[in-house]
């Protein structure tokens, strides 16, 4: 029997982990955690918010997906989204999912992410 989901992964290039720490750390406001010295000698980076894990591993081939991503709850949508905007990161909205506020961005290395916040 399925309990929880435990981490998302996400795929990034060699060497990406400088590109990765300022976005999910300083805009997103997740935390890094430290890997397993075993797992660690594999690159990539791993960071936390509450319960929202998400796992970074290192893929030779990178290639970010088109349509894959991790669905994001957030509160405060609006203040979120210009958040991410005054950054520099590309806002794309979507109204087509019923109960809920949405939008989605990309990483530094062009990972898909969908931030969502239900309505009422």
């Amino acid at each position: 029997m399925l309990t929880a989901l435990d981490h998302v992964q996400l795929a990034a290039p060699p060497g990406a982990e400088d590109l990765l720490r300022p976005y999910y750390v300083g805009i997103l406001g997740m935390t890094e955690i430290p890997k397993p010295p075993v797992l660690a000698a594999r690159g990539g980076c791993w960071f936390q918010a509450g319960t929202v894990r998400l796992h970074f591993g290192v893929e030779a081939a990178f290639r970010p997906a088109r349509k894959a991503h991790p669905g994001l709850r957030v509160t405060g949508i609006d203040a979120y989204a210009a958040r991410l905007s005054s950054h520099g990161a590309k806002v794309v909205w979507d109204e087509d999912l019923p109960g809920h506020r949405r939008f989605y961005s990309e990483d530094p290395v062009g990972n898909r992410l969908e931030f969502l916040e239900p309505t009422g």
